[in-house]
């Protein structure tokens, strides 16, 4: 009720914004109209007295200079910026957010989650801890209001996922605390497909490349570097334009390959195996997926976060 309440009060602001900027421009025009004949009046009164005076006329001839050319680089950044802009619109871009401030985190996280709710979301991301088990997440409110999610994770068992751990070389974030957080991400998806919401869960083995939401007409990236934390990498964001070269139209494509891959197995929320299937969309074999619950990865996870949901067994 809370965040209806603050969308109605955001729209109001917008209009009533709007309305005070064509009030604002039509008063400052009245206000120079008005003034015009006084300021005249002053300025033929003040180069009558400094017209003689040389060292008056150098200072206003150099003061005069000085706002040229402040004026002339206002032009052009404002030209270059405005090129930027359609560059970025013809791109799809919309937003960009370079850094992790706490209040980008809050309006990252409300952005998201007015643009998810009621809709199936897409998710490509590692773990998927740090984005739905986590308090904080940016997607924690985003699952309980959406219709589905279609989410694709790292198989915390594959050998290139292995190799990624090993590679970041985190005293505290071993291999074993990366399974702990994918069980605790299959575990609340595994809730939410039981509160009846249509989730589907696959396992890629390949390294991680990109952390990719898509939430309707509005898709969030983030890259995957081999040595820093996705949190600290910037955030970028494209809308669905009609124009067939945006990056929206790229980046839905190549989730949806990877979606749609026979390589990546589903995973099934009830029984705990990996459903391998043809092109076709028919089941060729199951894999039982086990995970083992590593006592020294929970009491790890459990300090990052002051609400752990229950650990559920899936083996």
């Amino acid at each position: 009720m809370f965040h209806e309440f603050w969308s109605t009060v955001r729209a109001f602001l917008r209009a009533a914004a709007g309305s005070l900027y064509h009030i604002v421009v039509v008063a400052l025009s009245a206000g120079i109209a008005l003034l015009l004949p006084a300021g005249a009046k002053q300025f033929l009164s003040f180069w009558s007295r400094v017209e003689h005076d040389k060292l008056s006329l150098i200072a206003v001839e150099m003061t005069v200079a000085i706002l040229l050319i402040a004026c002339l680089n206002f032009i052009h950044r404002s030209i270059r910026d405005r090129s930027l802009a359609r560059v970025a619109s013809g791109a799809g871009l919309v937003s960009f957010f370079p850094r992790r401030a706490r209040r980008a985190q809050r309006r990252i996280a409300a952005l998201k989650e007015e643009q998810g709710t009621g809709r199936t979301i897409k998710v490509l991301g590692s773990s998927g801890y740090s984005s739905f088990v986590d308090q904080v997440g940016d997607l924690s409110s985003v699952l309980d209001k959406c219709l589905g999610a279609n989410i694709l994770l790292v198989n915390p068992y594959s050998q290139d996922a292995s190799q990624r751990i090993q590679a970041i070389d985190h005293p505290t974030y071993t291999l074993a605390t990366f399974r702990e957080e994918v069980r605790q991400s299959v575990a609340l998806l595994k809730r939410l497909k039981a509160m009846g919401k249509a989730v589907k869960l696959k396992l890629y083995a390949d390294p991680p490349l990109m952390k990719m939401v898509i939430l309707g007409d509005y898709l969030w990236l983030q890259h995957y570097h081999a040595d820093l934390d996705v949190e600290t990498m910037p955030e970028y964001v494209m809308r669905h334009n009609r124009k067939t070269h945006g990056l929206y139209t790229l980046c839905t494509h190549y989730f949806e390959q990877r979606w749609e891959s026979t390589e990546i197995p589903e995973y099934d929320l009830e029984t705990d195996e990996l459903v391998y299937r043809s092109r076709t969309g028919s089941e060729i074999r199951r894999k039982r997926f086990e995970v083992e619950t590593a006592p020294e990865a929970v009491d790890g996870i459990a300090e990052q976060v002051d609400c752990t949901p229950e650990p559920v067994q899936l083996g």
